[in-house]
């Protein structure tokens, strides 16, 4: 029964016990305890201010990130845009260029068909006028193989001149 129900020494030791082991826990263990904790708190709370820091770095830097893209992609559609509108404007070149040359071309062609054109129509009247030289000169060497015929020729020719 004695361990059910504890004698007044028993108690008065235990009592006397527990108040020096809180004296000295109150006395040097509690402030040090205290202080940790104070110092694991304010160690807490700068690292979450120092992770809303970064939170709020992260979104700005996001924020810029987005920013930056947007403005690549606007710079990459003005590029595409001045590369497309530079290529049209060589392609109208060459097609004016090409113009130009075709037109040149066909020009100097008629000239060349004109002159080509021009020596035929001449070699055709020399040749109609040799041709009539020739023919003239076999009619009348037929003509005037006879006196009689020279004789009327020439005076019909005579005739003719005072005419005119």
């Amino acid at each position: 029964m004695e361990l059910i129900t504890p004698s007044f020494g028993l108690i008065f030791w235990m009592l006397l016990g527990f108040g020096i082991l809180f004296f000295v826990l109150a006395k040097f263990a509690w402030p040090v305890i205290i202080k940790m904790l104070s110092e694991r708190e304010k160690h807490i709370e700068e690292q979450l201010s120092a992770a809303n820091l970064v939170r709020e770095d992260m979104s700005r830097l996001q924020s810029e990130h987005q920013r930056l893209l947007v403005e690549a992609k606007e710079e990459r559609d003005k590029i595409l845009a001045d590369a497309r509108k530079l290529r049209e404007k060589l392609a109208e070149e060459t097609k004016a260029k090409a113009n130009e040359e075709a037109n040149a071309i066909i020009a100097e062609a008629k000239q060349a068909i004109h002159f080509e054109k021009m020596k035929a129509m001449v070699e055709i009247k020399n040749e109609i006028a040799n041709l009539s030289i020739e023919i003239a000169e076999k009619v009348l060497r037929h003509e005037l193989s006879d006196k009689t015929q020279q004789e009327t020729l020439v005076s019909r020719w005579m005739q003719e001149v005072n005419l005119n």
